[in-house]
C-alpha cells in the first residue's frame, strides 16, 4: 500500500472528511486530495502531525512508497544547506559594514577637521571589504548550485 491509500485508508477509519483533515492540518482540502490521488507529497512536518493524529508510526506511513522517501531525503538535504548560505550571507554583510564604515570615516575626514585612522592599512580597508563581498557571493552561489545538484 502506498502512501495516498494509507492516506485515505487512515482518513476514512477517523471518518473524516478531506476538509476535517486539512483543519487539523492546517492546510487546504486541495492539498489533502492531491496526496490522496499520488499527485503531490506533504512535507516531514505534515507527515509527523499524519502520524499523530492517526496514532501509527512515521514508518508505517513512509515504508512503502519509494517516491515519498526520496522526496523527503531531498527535503533533508535541503536543511543543511541553508546553515552554510548563512555564513556567507554574514560574510557578504560583514563586508558591507566595513565598507560603509570606510565610507563614513572617508567623509568625515574630508569634510571635518577629524582624522580617523584606519588600522590595518590602505589595502586591507580598499580591498577588504569587496573581497569579503565577492567571496561571499560566489561561496553563496556555489552552495545554490550544489542543492540544485543534490
Amino acid at each position: 500500500m502506498n502512501f495516498a491509500e494509507k492516506l485515505k485508508k487512515e482518513r476514512k477509519r477517523k471518518s473524516w472528511s478531506q476538509e476535517e483533515l486539512a483543519e487539523k492540518l492546517f492546510v487546504s482540502r486541495q492539498s489533502v486530495s492531491k496526496w490522496e490521488n499520488g499527485q503531490n507529497f506533504p512535507n516531514i512536518e505534515i507527515i509527523i502531525k499524519l502520524s499523530d493524529l492517526f496514532g501509527v508510526t512515521i514508518d508505517e506511513l513512509l515504508r512503502s512508497d519509494d517516491e515519498l522517501k526520496e522526496k523527503l531525503i531531498n527535503d533533508s538535504k535541503q536543511l543543511a544547506h541553508p546553515k552554510l548560505k548563512e555564513l556567507f550571507d554574514v560574510l557578504f554583510l560583514v563586508g558591507a559594514v566595513l565598507l560603509i564604515l570606510k565610507i563614513g570615516i572617508l567623509i568625515l575626514n574630508n569634510f571635518t577637521a577629524l582624522d580617523i585612522t584606519l588600522f590595518g592599512g590602505k589595502f586591507l580597508w580598499n580591498f577588504g571589504p569587496l573581497l569579503l563581498m565577492i567571496g561571499a557571493g560566489i561561496g553563496s552561489n556555489i552552495v545554490k548550485e550544489k542543492y540544485k545538484e543534490d
